[in-house]
């Protein structure tokens, strides 16, 4: 049997790694097994073992991943700036308060869609998220102090980050939680945040 090239095994890693960002997000982690996974990816089952040690060091690669291209789009409004769609921040607060980002079948961003995940389970997943985290707010501060240059302290740009991920985050969760049941209240908290999550 021949034996798979070093380059194949990476890129059955990445698919492995792409496919439990997708999932894992839009269904949670307890929610995906390993079989359901590899064959999302395109792979057998039995080939997981030899990518991943556990589906707990899965998940938290997966969500590093999957945070690292969110953040790829937060530096790139950033590096857009100003234009007639608003500031980088309100480009942000639009795109992530939309009814297609609460609706996404990839489970959208991290920051909301693995937030319950990250609280329970082990310090790798949790690592990972705080590390997402830690990009948001490193990018919105920065962009904070640029928007608000020489007004405000680099501990107040920090405290303007913290409050917006919150709000976007805490948003996002909320507005998921409702949309079937009350469609009308997910709109009009999706709404309300928009306007205001930049207060």
């Amino acid at each position: 049997m021949p034996r798979i090239t070093r380059e194949a095994k990476a890129r059955n890693r990445q698919n492995i790694v792409e496919a439990a960002g997708r999932m894992l997000r839009s269904q949670g982690v307890d929610a995906v097994g390993i079989a359901d996974l590899m064959k999302e990816a395109g792979l057998t089952h039995g080939g997981f073992y030899n990518h991943f040690a556990s589906k707990g060091e899965l998940a938290a690669e997966a969500c590093s991943a999957s945070f690292e291209a969110s953040l790829g789009a937060l530096d790139q409004a950033r590096e857009e700036g100003t234009g007639p769609a608003g500031s980088p921040l309100e480009r942000v607060v639009d795109d992530y308060l939309s009814a297609a980002h609460r609706d996404a079948d990839d489970g959208g961003c991290p920051s909301a869609s693995l937030v319950i995940d990250a609280g329970r389970h082990s310090d790798t997943v949790q690592s990972a998220y705080t590390g997402g985290v830690e990009g948001y707010l490193t990018g919105f501060a920065e962009e904070f102090a640029r928007e608000y240059e020489g007004e405000i302290t680099s501990e107040e740009a920090r405290n303007k980050a913290v409050l917006l991920l919150s709000r976007l985050v805490g948003a996002m969760t909320l507005a998921r939680a409702v949309r079937q049941v009350q469609p009308e209240l997910s709109d009009e908290i999706l709404r309300t945040c928009r306007a205001h999550a930049l207060d």
